[in-house]
């Protein structure tokens, strides 16, 4: 039988990208179209997962637009979130209204994550420095000298190989594998929820255009367009969830027909826990999002909570300013930690205050809600935030594009030769 080491194969790229979500697709299509090797490795051999963030912010469809691919995105079908709001006790409260802003796009696009990475792939496999290679397990990090040199990845037919390459980006989400194996530690937060996703049939006659959270009696659901039907999650407090499948469907049920009466007898379709995703929420940030020859963006460097659904987004914004920051060393063929700190520092800010943020929106509404010894009213910083008119615009703009949202510099836009 082979050893490991007689297994391996080397090769070698200018980029490594580890992990195909949206951050690590865009970064890699940026970067191809400016004639830089990359080759991007994800451990799946599809893009097709379940209760995967499927939102697009208007900042990433300014993105798309910059690239001149808007067009082509918005063909496909899709739904559009165009306000949030928080329903209790029959009362409608706007937490946070994209239309009137001046965005170009005042709308959050709900499309199939792996529909919307498939167009990308797409686009990117138009660029022949552009290499993808799906079932690619990355296990380890190659090192020389405490600089990381390129990665070490098992394939799907259990082959082993090495790529090594000027720089490697983990893009590879919350459980990063290279985030573990560079011992870069988070600071983590500690967010008072999980969340229970699952999905019931959507009606022609049912709600539209809106993401709305029913809040009462110690229990808070999101639910979300997805054209034929409704992604439902259900919060709970942190660790509760052998509690909640304990007090069996039926309390469901009940929680559903008392909160959303208008679903009828269609809440009677679940029936199995194995209809259900439990998302363990979890938050934090790297003190440091880079070692010599190693850069994490996303999720990697800094965990998102699910509130406001901004994970995905402000990922995207990373890779951003990894292009703009990273194309032209790349070119000279020479990655200084300087240039990697000018990433992170032009991205840790807007983190951070997304993060306050959310923060405040968990302890205000998230917590409130999920009490059980009185009834729901949002708390008066809350009240405040949203009728004062200076602030009340405030949740819409930092969900939608964030602080100080990244764009494409100039200077990346048009598509150059290698």
């Amino acid at each position: 039988m082979d050893t490991v080491a007689d297994a391996q194969t080397s090769g070698s790229t200018g980029f490594c990208i580890v992990g195909a979500g949206p951050a690590g697709m865009i970064l890699a299509l940026l970067l191809a179209r400016q004639g830089i090797e990359v080759t991007l490795l994800e451990r799946h051999g599809d893009f097709d997962r379940d209760f995967r963030g499927d939102t697009i912010h208007p900042s990433t469809l300014d993105l798309m637009d910059q690239l001149g691919l808007i067009e082509q995105l918005l063909e496909f079908p899709h739904g559009q979130l165009r306000g949030l709001q928080l329903i209790s006790n029959g009362q409608v409260t706007r937490i946070a209204e994209f239309r009137g802003l001046g965005f170009r796009y005042p709308f959050i696009m709900l499309l199939p994550q792996a529909t919307f990475l498939a167009f990308l792939a797409d686009q990117a496999r138009q660029y022949p420095h552009f290499h993808l290679e799906l079932g690619a397990n990355v296990q380890e990090v190659l090192q020389e000298e405490e600089k990381v040199c390129g990665v070490r990845y098992q394939r799907a037919d259990h082959s082993h190989h090495e790529l090594r390459a000027l720089l490697t980006v983990g893009a590879d989400g919350r459980f990063s594998k290279l985030r573990q194996q560079a011992n870069l530690p988070v600071s983590p937060a500690a967010p008072p929820m999980d969340v229970i996703w699952f999905r019931l049939p959507r009606l022609e006659t049912d709600p539209t255009d809106e993401a709305s959270f029913y809040v009462g009696d110690g229990q808070m659901l999101v639910f979300l367009d997805r054209g034929d039907s409704w992604q439902i999650g259900l919060t709970i407090l942190k660790g509760s969830f052998t509690q909640t499948k304990a007090s069996g469907l039926e309390r469901l049920h009940s929680i559903l027909r008392r909160q959303v009466p208008w679903l009828g007898d269609r809440i009677l379709s679940l029936q199995d826990w194995r209809q259900f995703t439990l998302l363990a929420v979890e938050s934090g940030c790297l003190r440091r999002w880079h070692r010599p020859g190693l850069l994490l963006i996303g999720d990697a460097a800094h965990i998102m909570s699910p509130v406001g659904g901004v994970g995905i987004s402000y990922a995207i914004q990373d890779a951003i300013e990894a292009a703009n920051y990273l194309t032209e060393p790349l070119r000279q063929g020479q990655v200084s930690e300087a240039d990697l700190t000018r990433v992170q520092r032009r991205r840790e800010a807007s983190v951070a205050v997304i993060q306050t943020f959310q923060r405040f929106m968990q302890e205000q509404i998230v917590r409130t809600a999920l009490r059980t010894d009185r009834p729901f009213r949002l708390p008066l910083p809350m009240r405040v935030l949203l009728r004062l008119p200076g602030l009340r615009s405030l949740p819409a703009r930092l969900i939608g594009y964030g602080w100080r949202p990244s764009r494409i510099r100039k200077a990346l836009l048009a598509p150059q030769p290698g």
